[in-house]
Formats: structure tokens, C-alpha cells, sequence
């Protein structure tokens, strides 16, 4: 047994690191994204030349409306990975971004609350 055969299992086929996606950059806080930002492209009909396959793989999970996490999940990629391809699209143009409202939601009325319970309980 060599000494790498530890690392590539031929059920998973050929293994790419993370670092080798992003050529090594990790993700800023400029384009502030998280887990629930949502990410959509901006042009469905062509992608253009020079992009890489997951930048491409990005584009075809953004023709309508997903969440940073989602695509991390469907690419089984890391966030950070998907945070830095996802950055890449927005400089290029390519896609739009939505985050979550900052303002907190509004709190819920209390009595309409106790009405449901009430009813719950009387039914």
C-alpha cells in the first residue's frame, strides 16, 4: 500500500481541494453574503466563455431565486468556496443578490396569539 491511497477513493472519484477552486482566495466581507443571501442570474440564454465548471455549475442553480446554502448543498462545496464563486458573478455582472431584511420582524400580536390558543384548546 502506498502512501496515497489513503487519499482517493475510486467510488468518489477524482478529489478537488477547496483552494483549487477559489485559486486560493477566501471570501471578503464586502459582498456581504451568508447562508440566506439569495442569489439569481441575471441572463439565462448564454454563459459566457472563459468562465470554470462551477462557475457555470453557479449560474445554472441561480436561473431562479436560491439561497447561498442551497447551492453549497447541491454542489456539496463548502460556503466559503461558494461565497468567493458567488463573489466572482456579482463582479462579472452576472448575478443579483438579495440578503435577509435587516430591520428584526415584527413581533406577533399577543391577543390574536391567545385567541388561536383559546381556540386550539376549546376545539
Amino acid at each position: 500500500m502506498s502512501g496515497d491511497d489513503g487519499w482517493y477513493d475510486e467510488s468518489a472519484g477524482p478529489l478537488v481541494r477547496p483552494y483549487t477552486i477559489t485559486n486560493g482566495r477566501t471570501p471578503t466581507d464586502d459582498a456581504q453574503l451568508d447562508l440566506s443571501t439569495q442569489v439569481m442570474a441575471l441572463r439565462s440564454e448564454l454563459v459566457p466563455a472563459g468562465l470554470g465548471p462551477e462557475h457555470v455549475t453557479v449560474l445554472h442553480e441561480c436561473l431562479s431565486p436560491v439561497s447561498l446554502a442551497e447551492i453549497a448543498a447541491h454542489m456539496k462545496l463548502p460556503l466559503g468556496v461558494v461565497r468567493v464563486l458567488c463573489g466572482d458573478l456579482i463582479e462579472w455582472g452576472l448575478v443579483i443578490t438579495r440578503s435577509p431584511s435587516d430591520r428584526p420582524a415584527e413581533q406577533p400580536d399577543l391577543e390574536i396569539l391567545q385567541a388561536v390558543l383559546d381556540g386550539l384548546i376549546n376545539y
